[in-house]
């Protein structure tokens, strides 16, 4: 059952559409030739029923070298490019792969449904959690639906809403944030953006049950962090977490989006560097090559992953879990403090350089 299952998300995904189908990285592209040559061989084979075993085996291990390789040194960019792949498995593939019972909840009670934000009670692992997350749809029919996966402020007041339910009945909050950032257009200003997603910090720093967040593609600006304050957080090998996307930082550093490479790597976005700042917990591997090129076994290490950290969590009382959160959070970044002294030095100069100024003039006096 969970092989076909797999299978079938694994046909999905490959069948995205002829331009994402077909979607090469700079850097994939002599590893596709490989493939590509592969394919031709046992085809060939098939057909002519000439051995072509042997080659095909070299072939393989110079594929499984280059892949190692390539993705073993990948810029601060090219971990960006990978982690918006369109082939890349998406919070609806993880739900038909890993989540058992999904039951989908709707509205904010307030204004509508917003479907970019999908939340819902599971079992994942043997273990009943609200998930919470963010869908970017997989063809553009889905996409535009779902606003590209970028929320507007009644999907954040309904994830608060799932949280509280979760809260009321014990249950953890799992989210797997997947988004470029919360939607920026008028009406999603006029409806209260920032206080949906301040009201979600707030809320989540504070709720009585345990909460994990695991990036699984694109962690952007408040938009990621608006469900994602949490007891442990977690990102892909190949996904980045970051206050805003490469292009957005660099239109404000350097006036163009042209230099998204460069402020990529000034935002230290990556999970090695991530982890290394104290800003996340940990990074899940991902299979071989990406997450793209095999959905089951990057669902695997994500399930094994909610499996194992709720389990470490629920044996923390409530108190003592609220208040490692609270922590946590405070402990973020790395500050300097100057000491007094230093500031306080120029300036008595001056004022004991008028003093001396005022006794000269009185002398003659």
């Amino acid at each position: 059952m969970a092989a076909s299952l797999g299978q079938s998300v694994a046909n999905e995904i490959g069948s995205v559409s002829a331009v994402g189908s077909m979607y090469l990285l700079d850097f994939e592209k002599p590893i596709a030739k490989m493939e590509q040559e592969i394919q031709r061989l046992e085809a060939s084979q098939a057909e002519t029923g000439r051995d072509y075993s042997e080659i095909i085996t070299n072939i393989r291990a110079s594929l499984q070298a280059a892949l190692t390789e390539a993705y073993a040194n990948l810029t601060p960019w090219e971990n960006v490019l990978v982690a918006r792949h369109p082939r890349r498995p998406l919070l609806r593939d993880y739900i038909r792969l890993i989540a058992q019972d999904f039951c989908e909840l709707h509205g904010d009670r307030l204004y509508g449904d917003d479907h970019a934000m999908v939340c819902g009670f599971a079992r994942i692992d043997k273990q009943r959690v609200m998930l919470i997350g963010q869908h970017k749809g997989r063809d553009t029919r889905e996409r535009v639906d779902v606003n590209f996966g970028c929320a507007h402020p009644e999907g954040y007041r309904k994830a608060l809403r799932c949280m509280e339910l979760a809260a009321k009945f014990r249950v953890p909050v799992v989210a797997l944030v997947d988004t470029a950032g919360a939607y920026p257009g008028v009406e999603s200003e006029e409806r209260g953006i920032a206080s949906a997603i301040a009201e979600n910090l707030m809320r989540m720093s504070t709720l009585e049950t345990p909460i994990i967040a695991c990036v699984i593609g694109e962690g952007g600006s408040g938009g990621a962090l608006g469900i994602a304050v949490a007891d442990h957080v977690a990102v892909m090998q190949f996904g980045y977490y970051s206050v805003i996307s490469p292009e957005g930082g660099a239109a404000i550093l350097w006036k163009s989006g042209e230099h998204a490479a460069r402020a990529a790597a000034a935002l230290k976005m990556s999970p090695r560097d991530l982890l290394r700042l104290g800003l996340i917990d940990s990074i899940i591997p991902e299979p071989l090559g990406g997450a793209h090129r095999d959905a089951t076994a990057a669902a695997k290490a994500v399930e094994s992953w909610v499996g194992s950290t709720l389990r470490e969590l629920k044996r923390v009382r409530t108190e003592t879990l609220l208040k490692r959160r609270y922590e946590r959070i405070r402990n973020w970044g790395a500050f300097v403090h100057t000491p007094p002294t230093t500031a306080a030095e120029p300036a008595r100069a001056p004022a004991a350089g008028r003093a001396k100024a005022r006794s000269r003039r009185a002398a003659p006096a």
